[in-house]
């Protein structure tokens, strides 16, 4: 089981993510991705699901038009946990290619 980041080990973790912002309820992390159009926003969470079934770990997130929102959270853990900042570097190399 993986467990709750500390807040050292959340305070490291989020400096390698600028993107990425601290949630409060749900304890996790949240960004907002803008695209050009909806075709752009779709195919973008089509290549995010891959990802997430890989990993077995499932974002929270809502989609309007061209604007994906994100949230990363490790409900068994009760929040934070390294499975969220993994996923979340996942989610941004998608963005570099």
């Amino acid at each position: 089981m993986v467990g709750k980041l500390d807040e050292k080990a959340r305070t490291l973790a989020l400096a390698s993510l600028p993107d990425w912002t601290p949630a409060g309820d749900p304890d996790g992390i949240r960004r907002r991705f803008t695209f050009a159009d909806f075709n752009e926003a779709f195919g973008f969470m089509t290549r995010v699901a891959l990802l997430a079934e890989k990993a077995d770990h499932h974002p929270e997130w809502s989609n309007v038009y061209n604007r994906v929102d994100i949230l990363l959270t490790t409900h068994d853990a009760g929040g934070l946990s390294r499975r969220d900042i993994d996923m979340a570097a996942a989610i941004d190399a998608l963005l570099k290619h």
